[in-house]
């Protein structure tokens, strides 16, 4: 066998096993499901054997279902058959008459959890990374191998649907306490105890499968006890999603449903809710993006694989405010020495104080010790001398947003450096091939987009020149690796990728005000839709200013050629005749009254008066998507995106654009292009020619070549 070993000790134990061929954890394939079958159904079968260990050769127990299977999509019959067989496995491994024992020697989640909750008894590794945990839920699914059945059967209802709703994970301790194992033991002692346990075993019959027994919630909505449970988390998951993701509904259903049945049936109902998941949209775009590319991503795919990996001992940072501060952060955090510059050595340290915070904070949570901070912090250096970057091996340019001071900046820092460093300008409209004039080594320039905050954004939106080699697009990468952070890679353009893609977000919200659409409609309804603010507040958020700014500065740059966005003579009355530049001017869209939330401006409805007919929030939630997914559209046709993944990526990532929908381009295939197109059509015909899709457009719809390639 391939996967999985069997051996029977003179005790009469035997011990599975698993070390999936060809990969770095154990996964639930169907070849690993035949092997595990013939492996139970030997130990079941022999007189001679007592019972059975299952354990891991791996670093982990197991990791649960092979992800890359669902990149094809499943039909409901398909999903379910998908689901029965593990499902039917754990089944037999729980009423075939002999004892087994998981012995998790690491993490064990999804199918590897389930796989361990069938087992009659569990002892665990005293490991914190041996966690164990079922988070299906999110990537849109429920546990389809009896998760959803054994768990509150096992723990109670309310412990249970806690963790099936919330998908954490637990160390070995708070499993222990909450009922999930049954012992933790160091490593050197995992097997023996697991090989004591079975022999100790003189019942193998699980409580559920004894005569007469029935949970204490078997009464379904006649008892107060699941009343109270289901009515509030049902409403609290709605509320939640806006019931665009259907994981947390299908979870509650199934455990509704199971728990008023024996349990061959519950797993049955188990597995229905399973299929009617993952045949859907939402748990494929989800694992497609989130998971299969985002994992992609993180391995630095895109990295050309002929150029020497770079090392970042010394990165040099220039501005110390808010952006410029937070990479210096996390380059300090990765182990790198900072040389972090500013215009006085007073804004530098006002910098490195932003650090301090941050890691002052982790101390008062017990995240890190003070020696650790301190150690943390005495990484990043404070200078207005640019001599300090001598040995680094990038800069990262955080300055204002102006083509004259980041040329000042990048002149001086190359008379610096050495010339293999790479120099990285951290803008996110201002095209890189401009700023890479001002080089004497355009082909080590590229442009490195962070996002605000960047200790908790994750994204780095990489922009290659005209004459940016391979060889900074690779170390490039590095650098982001390094931080461990998620890169996508664009072609130059205005606004790039994620900042054309965010503008047209806010301008479309900042369109319908002028039109006459209520305020707080705008922004419910964008929520609704799934993003996590509506246009009017994130324009508040970023200041009215910067939009302002890059229309202002696109507009002197371009002349005639340039027709200012839609959303623009909202933007200049609010920002420039009414002086309501945002929440840092403590006055926009919304008010900002000290000690209570903010609050949509009451005078709106006077300056921008609303129609006396109001649209539907769900037209006004398609309407915000599709000028986005429009907009991502337009950057494949130009070549700004090369990649659907990291369209996908960056929209999610960047911007926050609706993670069920699987990002700006996968919104498009789950509508179909065909009907994207005639949708677009008719937003055109009623709000303006931005919605007109191109021919390049209409020739993939009448092609139906979506943007993604099925698997």
């Amino acid at each position: 066998m391939k996967h999985v070993a069997l051996t029977v000790a003179p005790s009469g134990v035997a011990t599975i096993t698993m070390d999936h061929a060809g990969e770095a954890m154990n996964l639930v394939s169907p070849d690993w499901i035949a092997e595990m079958i013939a492996a139970v159904e030997a130990v079941a079968s022999d007189p001679a054997v007592r019972g059975a260990i299952v354990t891991s050769a791996k670093p982990g127990f197991m990791a649960g279902a092979d992800l890359k299977i669902f990149r094809k999509k499943f039909t409901a019959v398909g999903a379910q058959a998908f689901s029965a067989a593990p499902s039917r496995l754990f089944r037999r491994i729980e009423t075939c008459g002999k004892p087994f024992v998981a012995a998790v020697n690491g993490l064990a989640l999804g199918g590897g959890f389930e796989l361990a909750l069938a087992c009659h008894g569990r002892i665990i590794v005293d490991d914190a990374r041996a966690v164990v945990g079922l988070p299906e839920v999110g990537v849109g699914l429920l546990p389809g191998a009896g998760g959803t059945q054994r768990l509150p059967r096992m723990i109670g209802l309310a412990e249970a649907l806690d963790m099936l709703l919330s998908g954490t994970p637990l160390a070995p301790a708070p499993a222990l306490e909450a009922g999930l194992v049954d012992l933790v033991v160091s490593a050197r002692e995992l097997l023996g105890a697991a090989e004591r346990w079975v022999l100790a075993q003189d019942d193998s019959v699980r409580p559920w499968d004894r005569k007469g027994y029935a949970p204490p919630q078997s009464r379904g909505m006649l008892d107060p006890g699941v009343v109270s449970q289901f009515g509030p988390r049902s409403a609290a998951a709605s509320a939640k999603s806006f019931r665009n993701d259907p994981a947390p509904a299908a979870i509650l259903s199934a455990v509704f449903e199971g728990i008023q049945l024996p349990m061959d049936r519950a797993l049955a109902v188990e597995s229905k809710h399973f299929a009617r998941l993952l045949s859907g949209d939402v748990a494929r775009n989800t694992i497609r993006t989130m998971f299969l590319n985002k994992g992609q991503a993180d391995r630095l795919a895109a990295r050309p694989r002929d150029v020497a990996k770079m090392t970042f001992g010394t990165v040099g940072v220039l501005g110390a405010g808010m952006m410029g501060a937070g990479i210096a952060y996390a380059a300090a955090l990765a182990g790198s020495n900072v040389v972090l510059i500013d215009r006085t050595q007073e804004e530098a340290e006002r910098g490195k104080a932003y650090s301090a915070r941050l890691l002052g904070r982790d101390v008062g949570r017990g995240r890190r010790t003070r020696d650790q901070a301190d150690a943390i912090l005495a990484r990043i250096a404070t200078t207005t001398d640019y001599a300090a970057l001598s040995d680094a091996a990038i800069v990262v340019e955080a300055v204002f947003e102006d083509t004259a001071i980041k040329a000042d900046v990048t002149r001086r820092t190359e008379a610096a450096t050495r010339a293999g460093s790479v120099f990285a300008s951290n803008t996110s409209t201002l095209p890189i091939s401009g700023l890479a004039a001002a080089s004497v080594r355009p082909d080590r320039f590229i442009g490195m987009h962070f996002f605000s905050p960047v200790e908790r954004m994750p994204l780095v939106e990489i922009i290659v020149g005209q004459r940016t080699s391979r060889e900074t697009i690779a170390h490039a990468l590095d650098f982001v690796g390094h931080l461990r952070k998620t890169p996508i890679v664009v072609r130059d353009s205005r606004g790039f990728y994620t900042s054309r893609v965010f503008l047209s977000f806010i301008h479309e919200g900042m369109a319908m005000l002028g039109e006459g659409v209520a305020p707080a409609l705008i922004e419910n309804a964008a929520r609704f839709a799934g993003m996590p603010v509506g246009p009017l507040a994130v324009t508040d958020e970023v200041s009215l200013d910067l939009p302002l700014k890059i229309v202002r500065q696109t507009a002197a740059e371009l002349g005639d050629r340039y027709d200012p966005p839609v959303g623009y003579d909202v933007l200049s009355r609010m920002a420039v005749d009414l002086g309501r530049g945002g929440r840092k001017a403590g006055a926009g869209f919304y008010d900002y009254p000290a000690g209570t939330e903010k609050r949509l401006w009451a005078d709106l409805a006077r300056q921008f008066p609303a129609a006396t007919s109001q649209p539907e929030a769900r037209d006004i939630g398609r309407r915000l998507l599709c000028r986005q997914a429009m907009e991502a559209a337009r950057c494949m046709e130009e070549g700004v995106l090369s990649d659907a993944a990291d369209g996908d990526l960056g929209a999610i990532l960047g911007v926050g654009f609706p993670s069920y929908t699987g990002g700006t381009l996968s919104y498009i295939d789950t509508m179909g292009v065909g009907t994207f197109v005639q949708n677009c059509d008719r937003l055109a015909d009623l709000c303006g020619e931005r919605f007109r899709p191109s021919e390049w457009l209409r020739n993939r719809a009448a092609g139906n070549m979506p943007f993604h390639a099925e698997g």
